[in-house]
């Protein structure tokens, strides 16, 4: 789950790391408002949706007076915001955080990430902030700064000093460089997070370190037991088909192809969009159906797949253990029937009551392609796509 940059702030204050001034607002009169507040002649009004480069792309709009204020919240609030995240199809932007504008000395770059090769969380660092880390990556590999943590007790103060000394600080800032490290830790580890991201960090040119932007995901899994997180979740900024997967317990990620898939088991999934690529076809969604589908949750996996105007074929490959194939092929046959799919269909059955299940089909009379494995199916499905029919 992600949140809005003015509500990772609010987070991170929470554990000491310093942030600028800065208030929310939803139209111009309440922008104004928020800069009285604030005091001072400068300001920055950002758009507040769930993406990176939002200055590049015109979010963030700098003022001298309240007057601008008001002018740039006009402008920017109902703007459909269009980055390299967002895709083509941006994202509207619904509310605005209004923040004093600082005299900026020097940027940085901090991340605090889960890295799953060590299993351990990782901080990363540059000295140059602005930039996506991914571009740091590929141009100036050799500049990343990394450090990691050990479960068992933590980030250390050492560390973090050792973070401050490679950033090359100057003295007077080491040791609020340490503060900001430890606190940025501690909400990780304190709120589930996946991520913590400060870009830029900023040094004033009356020697403060300030959060100018903030960004925190999320693991889903642990949000039962953080309701003060749960609670900042916009549904606005999310796929509808990902909100309405997740009521019904269904792992349902958008992509970009044409291929439809709805697959029981992650690994399962991923093999089969792998497959998919090689026989020339690019999957249109990450769906994980699980382990316990009944055939209301497939029929309504089917209506997912299907909201997605770019489907033109789809695919189901089910490798039943805990599931049963014979209750998917009724999930398919209950879908077919009652959503009405106008595109063709492969399956592909294995595991338990595997029998049973390619009975079903068959008997049900439907115009339905059966495959009898992973690289048939994909082949067929990538066939169908491009023909609207089996080669």
């Amino acid at each position: 789950m992600d949140i809005h940059e003015y509500q990772a702030k609010e987070l991170l204050a929470n554990f000491g790391v310093p942030v600028p001034k800065g208030g929310i607002a939803y139209n111009p009169e309440q922008a104004v408002y928020r800069a009285t507040e604030i005091g001072g002649t400068r300001f920055a009004v950002k758009a507040q949706i769930h993406s990176g480069a939002r200055g590049k792309a015109g979010g963030i709009k700098l003022c001298e007076s309240e007057d601008a204020v008001r002018d740039a919240a006009a402008d920017l609030l109902g703007m459909t915001l269009v980055t390299h995240q967002t895709g083509p199809e941006g994202k509207v932007v619904h509310r605005l955080y209004i923040e004093e504008a600082v005299p900026i000395e020097r940027e940085m770059y901090i991340g605090f990430v889960l890295d799953r090769k060590s299993e351990r969380i990782m901080l990363v660092a540059h000295p140059h902030g602005g930039m996506e880390i991914e571009e740091i990556a590929v141009s100036e590999p050799e500049t990343i700064i990394r450090q990691t943590m050990e479960p068992a007790v933590g980030m250390q103060a050492f560390q973090a000093r050792e973070i401050a000394f490679a950033l090359d600080l100057p003295p007077a800032a080491v040791n609020r460089m340490v503060n900001l490290l430890m606190g940025c830790h501690r909400a990780f580890r304190e709120l589930d997070a996946t991520m913590v991201e400060i870009n830029p960090l900023v040094l004033t040119s009356d020697g403060q370190l300030l959060a100018l932007d903030a960004k925190m995901a999320f693991d889903d899994n642990a949000l039962f037991r953080r309701p003060n997180v749960s609670e900042l979740r916009d549904q606005n900024e999310e796929d509808p088909r990902e909100s309405q997967a997740a009521e019904h317990g269904l792992n349902y990620v958008a992509l970009d192809g044409e291929i439809g898939c709805i697959i029981n088991g992650a690994g399962l999934a991923m093999a089969t969009m792998d497959m998919i690529e090689h026989a020339g076809g690019t999957p249109a969604n990450f769906l994980d159906v699980g382990g316990g589908a009944s055939p209301e949750r497939v029929a309504m996996a089917f209506k997912l797949v299907l909201q997605d105007q770019k489907v033109s074929a789809m695919l189901v490959n089910i490798f039943a253990g805990i599931n049963r194939c014979d209750w998917i092929a009724e999930g398919v046959v209950q879908a077919v029937k009652e959503v009405g799919v106008n595109v063709p269909l492969v399956v592909r059955l294995a595991g338990t009551n595997v029998d049973e299940g390619r009975a079903i089909i068959d008997a049900s009379g439907l115009d339905i392609i059966t495959a009898d494995s992973l690289a048939d199916a994909a082949h067929k499905v990538v066939a169908a796509s491009k023909n609207g029919k089996v080669a």
